[in-house]
Parts: C-alpha cells; structure tokens; sequence
C-alpha cells in the first residue's frame, strides 16, 4: 500500500534573532485508503487560535495572566514611542541643516564639515575591531572547545568578562590615558582610542561568540569526530560557520559602541578636526564631533546634523551585517 508524505513549511529562528531558517519538516499519514487518520492542519491552527471574548473569560478567572498582559504590551508601546520619539525628533532637527558645506572634504570653522569625522570613524571602527575581533573569538573557542569541564579559569574569565562589560566608558577612557597615552607614549593620537576600544569591546565579543559557540548542537562535533576529523578540524570547519550568525551579532553590538563612543575618545584620541593619516595623529569620530560642536552651543544646528548623520551610519551598519548574517545562514541551510 502506497504512502503519502505531505510537506508542511514552518520558519523557525535559529540562534540569533536575525537569522531566520526555513525548515521543511514532513508528516507521513496513513495509507491512502484510510483518509480519516490524515492530519488536517488548517483544523489544528484553527484549534490554537482564540475569540477576544473566550481571552476576557480566561483573563476574568485569572487576573495575574489579564495584569501581565497589560504590563507586557504597556511596555511594549513604550518602547516603541520612546524609539519613535527620538528619531523623529533627531530628523525634525537634523535633515533641515544637512547642507553642501557640512561635507566638505576639510574641516573648518565655518563648515563644520563631518566628513574628516566621518572618515575618522571609520578608521577607528576597523582598527578596534582587528584588534578585538580575533583576542575574542580565539578566547571564546578555547573555553567552549577545549577548556576541561569544571575548570575554574573558564569561570573567573567569566564572571571579569561579564564585569568589564558593565564598566563605564569613562573609566576606558581613564584606563587608556593613564596607560596607552602617558605611560606607553602614545599620546592622544587614533591608535591610543582603538586600543582602548578594543578593550571596552572584547567582553562583548568574547561573551557572545561563546554563548553562539555553546549553541551549536554536539552532534554536530559527534558527527565531525566520527568521520574522523581532529579537534581543530572540527573547529574551523563545523563549529564556526554555525556559529557564524551568532559571532556577527557580537560584532555589530561591538560596532555600535565604537561608533557611539564618546567619553573613552576624548581622553585617548583628542579632538583634532582632521584627518589622521598616520596611527599617531590626534583624531576625532562622528560621536566626538556631534558631542564638541554640541557644547559649544555656536554649532547646534551642525550638531543636530551630525547626529542624522551617525544615525544613518548605524542603521545601515546594521542593514549590511542582518543581510550578511541572512546570506550565510542561507549558504549554510542549502
């Protein structure tokens, strides 16, 4: 007797947030002539969805469940007008002062041109993450992959990673004047900032490249071993491209903290309005930029600018990372 396999399409999220994969999971029904055991879905998503007036009578026998709900979605629209709020009022201010002259190539009292910041930003974006990115990956996969369970250096690195995290920037800021600038002579210059960046951010970096790497199934290493392959194989050819989506969330987050980052720059990297052009030059990122032509109070409308400016620059910082993460997880599932 003949079988009949039917596809039922469902999307799931796997690991990250912004990484959906579409998972084909099949049903087997029973032979085709005994049609009355066949599953009908539509009839089961009919089951699972409910009248507002059958909700009021659950809500009515239990009023925690009714207080939740008020407080979730109340929270909820917060949120939502409070993000709302600001980047509205970020571009009422902003996009009205977006000129010719604040994108001149040089900066000068008169144009408050961003784009030296601009560029700066740049510049300190890349360098941070080249020093972080791979300190924290490395660290990450030796405590997940080879790291004895039960080790107590995996905790104490643990417990400090998730207590740098919490650190303010100022204290960075601090950090990387007393050492980077005055004691190692580097001065106020761009590789003073990214050094100090790079610091700020190797917690997030490490912590979530670990939890990505502690969320890829142990089959997937059982498997890998069985066929053979070593230890750093199994690594670098299985662990991490499934744990890809998870390491560029941590990467972006650590992107946009850079890019923000105000008070650790002012005290390493300066405030010059130019271009650096070697890692020794003092410097100046969007953020310091926004930040210093804002306290002045001769430049708010130019400040107000900047700040569309940087908004744009995050988003779309975010745009290319969720279709990156999008692309690979796609490679992965084909």
């Amino acid at each position: 007797m003949a079988e009949r396999v039917e596809g039922i399409k469902t999307v799931v999220a796997c690991g990250d947030d912004r990484t959906k994969n579409t998972i084909i999971s099949t049903k087997k029904t029973a032979p085709e002539d005994d049609p009355s055991s066949i599953v009908d879905v539509d009839s089961i998503e009919a089951i699972n969805k409910r009248t507002w007036s059958e909700k009021w009578a659950e809500y009515r026998k239990k009023p925690g469940s009714f207080i939740m709900f008020i407080l979730v979605h109340l929270a909820t629209l917060i949120t939502v007008l409070s993000i709302g709020f600001l980047l509205v009022y970020v571009l009422v201010k902003g996009v009205p002062n977006l000129n010719a002259d604040i994108f001149s190539w040089e900066y000068t009292s008169d144009n408050c041109s961003l784009v030296p910041a601009l560029i700066n930003t740049v510049y300190m974006t890349l360098l941070s993450l080249l020093i972080a990115g791979p300190i924290g990956i490395f660290a990450a996969i030796y405590l997940v992959e080879y790291a004895k369970t039960g080790n107590k250096l995996v905790g104490v690195v643990r417990i400090t990673a998730e207590t740098l995290t919490g650190i303010p920037s100022i204290v960075y800021g601090l950090f990387g004047m007393l050492f980077f600038t005055n004691a190692c002579g580097l001065r106020l210059s761009l590789i003073s900032g990214a050094l100090t960046l790079a610091i700020m951010v190797l917690p997030v970096i490490m912590r979530t490249t670990e939890e990505a790497l502690m969320a890829v199934p142990k089959s997937y290493r059982e498997g890998s071993f069985g066929l053979g392959a070593g230890n750093l194989r199994t690594v670098f050819k299985v662990v991490l491209p499934s744990a890809v989506p998870g390491i560029l969330s941590g990467i972006i987050l650590a992107t946009g903290r850079i890019v923000g980052e105000t008070a650790a720059l002012i005290y390493t990297a300066g405030s010059v309005a130019k271009m650096a052009t070697k890692l020794t030059d003092s410097t100046r990122t969007l953020a310091v930029h926004m930040y210093l032509l804002s306290k002045e109070g001769l430049h708010t409308d130019q400040g107000y600018a900047t700040a569309v400016v940087l908004l744009v620059l995050v988003v779309l910082i975010n745009f290319a990372s969720d279709k990156i993460a999008g692309k690979v997880a796609a490679d992965k599932a084909n």
